[in-house]
């Protein structure tokens, strides 16, 4: 169903009532326009989602998302597909005091959505270690505001494979295991 705004105009012409003038159009506020963005206003998204990381209210980080919005985060094998589970997640992820920032990534634009995936590295503030990750926010743009649709965020895989170890490492083991028996 659309709703829609009509009028007619009748006369009487030949012995019966015939339109003369017909207009129909669909009501104004069910007109989607689309909301102009720009790349760098895509990457501004981040850094708004960035800086809400920053005030370590899970709340705030959750705001963020849109009323459907889904996170596939990347220290939880939980999927948070409604805003009390975002804000679950966020209330642990945000004890490491974690900032990002994004390396490289690829913006697309359509008509009231935008896509940025990419690398990022954070920064966790709790212990200054550094994760790099994979990263997609997919942004729509809903009652007035950009808002997270998708965001899936996910550890490098290669940062977890098996680093070599060098012989004389093996044999400096060796000497501690075997220095621990005596």
């Amino acid at each position: 169903k659309v709703a829609g705004r009509y009028s007619f105009v009748y006369v009487y012409e030949d012995g019966e009532w015939k339109i003369n003038h017909h207009h129909s159009s669909i009501m104004p506020e069910g007109i989607v326009t689309a909301e102009p963005i720009t790349e760098k206003e895509v990457r501004g998204l981040f850094n708004l989602w960035n800086d809400a990381l920053a005030t370590k209210d899970p709340k705030q980080v959750a705001n963020r998302y849109s009323k459907a919005g889904v996170l596939l985060p990347t220290v939880s094998d939980v999927p948070r597909t409604d805003y009390p589970g975002i804000v679950d997640y966020f209330t642990n992820f945000l004890k490491l005091e974690p900032q990002g920032e994004i390396e490289s990534g690829n913006i697309i634009i359509g008509t009231n959505w935008a896509q940025d995936a990419g690398i990022y590295e954070f920064t966790l503030g709790a212990n200054g270690a550094k994760v790099k990750g994979r990263y997609t926010f997919v942004y729509v743009f809903e009652d007035g505001e950009w808002k997270i649709s998708q965001h899936h965020s996910s550890v490098m895989p290669e940062g977890n494979k098996p680093q070599a170890i060098s012989e004389e490492e093996v044999k400096n083991l060796f000497q501690l295991w075997n220095s621990a028996l005596a």
